[in-house]
């Protein structure tokens, strides 16, 4: 036995040997092919199990459900299903589609009243139930995000107020030719500005590539088509606007400190 099985319906059948469709993982592992025969069983390497032929190999989902589990699936009739598990006219779980939030009400107050150990979940709380690592990895992310933008605006701030020092003589030569104090500001401002556009230009650069190269390699890994890092458009505009706020916050704060400072102390004299 490869794996635990999980099963489902199949709406086709074969008049000589039942059809089971299997998992795109199962047939690369075990090397099985559509048409082959195999032998299904409640128990391992059972000789006596009914004989069914592939008909179908099954695409994985982009289900995070699925990341944490290595199983199997292959999926049955369902009164062969029944047979083979030995489990007759019962089920551990089924899924109900409603019209609507009131019938999903209903559904739920009905399902849950029926008998004792009945419980009906919503899809989307079990979507979000079995989520929650991934829930813990973004909030870890958001944590790392914040620290970095924290560490860049600092390094930023450091970077204009080290350029604007260097050029203690040129802004005092252009206050002794009668340019004005805002003018100066606006002149660093700008170049701040810009020097924080092309810097968030290169980090989505460095993003995008980094974020290929992570979906490449754990698709490969969990043969999956799930998409692990995502680069979406909000995520694009937060960061230029970010990059330019802090940017402007940064000439400007490095800009009044210059020109606070009266032209011949800039010149050193």
């Amino acid at each position: 036995m490869l794996a635990p099985l999980v099963a489902a319906l199949l709406l086709t059948q074969n008049p000589l040997h039942r059809t089971v469709a299997i998992d795109e993982r199962l047939a690369e592992d075990a090397k099985i092919a559509i048409g082959d025969k195999l032998v299904v069983s409640t128990k391992p390497n059972a000789l006596n199990g009914d004989t069914v032929i592939v008909s179908a190999i099954i695409r994985r989902g982009a289900d995070p459900a699925e990341i944490a589990r290595s199983e199997y699936q292959v999926r049955f009739h369902l009164d062969h299903l029944q047979k083979v598990a030995g489990y007759g006219d019962r089920v551990d779980r089924f899924a109900v589609s409603t019209r609507g939030p009131d019938a999903t009400e209903k559904a739920l107050t009905d399902i849950n009243a029926a008998a004792f150990g009945f419980e009906a979940h919503r899809s989307r709380d079990i979507a979000i139930e079995t989520s929650r690592t991934f829930q813990v990895v973004s909030r870890f992310h958001k944590a790392i995000g914040v620290i970095t933008i924290v560490a860049s605006t600092i390094f930023l701030l450091c970077i204009m107020l080290l350029k604007v020092e260097e050029r203690r003589r040129d802004v005092a030569a252009l206050r002794l030719m009668g340019i004005s104090s805002s003018t100066v500001v606006k002149g660093i401002v700008a170049e701040a500005a810009l020097l924080a556009l092309v810097g968030c230009a290169l980090g989505i650069l460095v993003g995008s590539v980094s974020s290929a190269g992570i979906n490449m390699f754990y698709q490969a890994h969990y043969r999956t088509p799930l998409t692990f890092s995502l680069i979406t458009p909000s995520i694009v505009t937060l960061a230029v606007s970010l990059s330019l706020i802090l940017g402007i916050l940064a000439g400007l704060i490095a800009s009044l400190r210059l020109v606070r400072t009266p032209p011949l102390v800039l010149f050193g004299r």
